[in-house]
C-alpha cells in the first residue's frame, strides 16, 4: 500500500466549509480511479488557522500517476484553493504496512 501525504491550512471561518468539500465532493470523486483504497482527514486547530492533513491510499504508485501524474505535484482544485490560505505544492509518497 502507498499512502499519499498533504497538508493545507485554512483560516477558522473556512475550516467546516473546507472539510465539508473534502467530504462531499473532492474526495468522492477519486474512486473513480483504479487502484485508490480510501482516506484519512486530519484536523487540527493551530493558532489563527486550522491544519488538514489528507492521507489517501493506493495500490500503487501508477495508481496515484493515474490521479495526479508522475511527478508528485498537489491535486488542489480551485474551490479548495479559495479556501485554503496556504498548501502543500507537492504531496509526499510512503510505502505502508499496517502493523497490528
Amino acid at each position: 500500500m502507498i499512502m499519499r501525504v498533504w497538508h493545507g491550512y485554512t483560516s477558522r471561518e473556512n475550516a467546516d466549509a473546507y472539510e465539508d468539500l473534502l467530504r462531499n465532493e473532492i474526495l468522492p470523486g477519486i474512486h473513480r480511479i483504479n487502484g485508490y483504497c480510501g482516506a484519512y482527514l486530519l484536523r487540527k486547530p493551530r493558532d489563527s488557522e486550522v491544519e488538514f492533513i489528507t492521507l489517501t491510499t493506493w495500490d500503487s504508485y501508477d495508481a496515484i500517476a493515474e490521479f495526479a501524474g508522475g511527478d508528485g505535484h498537489a491535486v488542489v482544485p480551485p474551490k479548495a484553493q479559495r479556501l485554503l490560505s496556504r498548501y502543500d505544492a507537492t504531496s509526499e509518497h510512503y510505502d505502508a504496512a499496517w502493523v497490528k
